[in-house]
């Protein structure tokens, strides 16, 4: 709860200070109550609080996302669907699929979990041969006109959207060439994605059944399993394109571990140069979490069939 001894300016000048972590203990109150309180305030306010950038490494820690957000949910559902890799002029089957399940189920959380943008043009990997690519103000405006699909589709959905290592590449790249502008509007992700709550993970019901959701944690084809089995929670990631559920039990519990798949079109435009024409590994489609009485019940993917079919609990469903 909001320290009443603290009001709202001293609590900002605090938080910009000293970041999270210090000012919990300064006011007395748990890191988790420090978060909900930045984020209320920056909803008000209409501006992101920032933390202190330590000056032994600037550029690693100018993405300016809270480490953790936190929901609650007792009874419904939330979607999470990752890896869009949005491209101008294209909309997948996947995500017209998201669209739709978004005003059918109408969940209580959307998340998107990482790599909404490709951001090719500024990629660390040189380019291919003469290959075109999008411009990253093509690839932000396309983003943005998938982003309010989904918020049109369920306006009462909070809307969380955990940093992929693409997405990252739209502020490394400007804290690496101009770090100067590191407070001035534009230069974060975030600015251009106002209705979107951003940070590094999503912690569902922390203190009971907990799930955590984040764009990467373990690699390789056995990723889901080793997450789960190392976190000692549900984990939900992104990243490897691979849409899997993976159950893990030992004596106490079953925990599952989730590759959420890709929004976008395995053989998209997005891939077709890097990837040289082999065949992958990965599957299109999203997953849908279904809770009761705080507890996560067995996750269901929502798989692409063809360019107009989805298959979802053993029907086939035309987007």
């Amino acid at each position: 709860m909001p320290n009443p001894r603290c009001d709202e300016a001293t609590f900002v000048e605090l938080f910009e200070k000293h970041g999270a972590a210090k000012t919990a203990k300064i006011l007395g109150m748990s890191e988790r109550d420090i978060y909900d309180r930045r984020r209320r305030l920056e909803k008000k306010l209409q501006r992101q609080l920032t933390t202190p950038t330590p000056s032994h490494n600037k550029t690693r820690f100018a993405i300016q996302h809270p480490q953790r957000h936190i929901i609650e949910i007792t009874d419904g559902v939330i979607l999470v669907g990752s890896d869009a890799h949005f491209w101008p002029g294209y909309v997948s089957t996947a995500w017209r699929s998201f669209v739709r399940f978004a005003k059918e189920l109408q969940p209580k959380v959307i998340i998107l979990n990482g790599d909404s943008l490709d951001a090719s043009t500024i990629s660390r990997h040189p380019p291919i041969g003469w290959e075109t690519r999008p411009s990253v103000e093509a690839e932000i405006s396309a983003s943005q006109e998938r982003h309010s699909e989904v918020e049109k589709a369920a306006p009462n959905a909070e809307r969380v959207w955990p940093l992929g290592n693409h997405d990252g590449r739209f502020e490394t790249r400007l804290a690496t060439v101009a770090p100067e502008y590191a407070r001035v509007h534009g230069v974060h992700l975030k600015d251009h994605f106002p209705n979107w709550h951003p940070c590094w993970s999503c912690w569902i019901n922390p203190d009971h059944d907990t799930v955590v959701v984040k764009h990467r944690f373990k690699a390789g084809i056995h990723a889901p399993w080793n997450n789960t089995m190392w976190s000692g929670t549900h984990m939900i990631t992104g990243h490897l394109h691979s849409l899997k559920v993976y159950p893990f039990s030992d004596y106490k519990e079953t925990r599952f571990g989730v590759d959420s798949g890709t929004l976008a079109d395995v053989y998209g435009p997005q891939f077709v140069d890097y990837t040289e024409d082999n065949p992958r590994s990965w599957r299109s489609g999203f997953v849908v979490l279904t809770f009761r009485g705080g507890k996560l019940m067995w996750p269901e993917p929502v798989y692409v069939v063809d360019e107009n079919t989805v298959g979802f609990r053993g029907e086939l469903i035309t987007v």
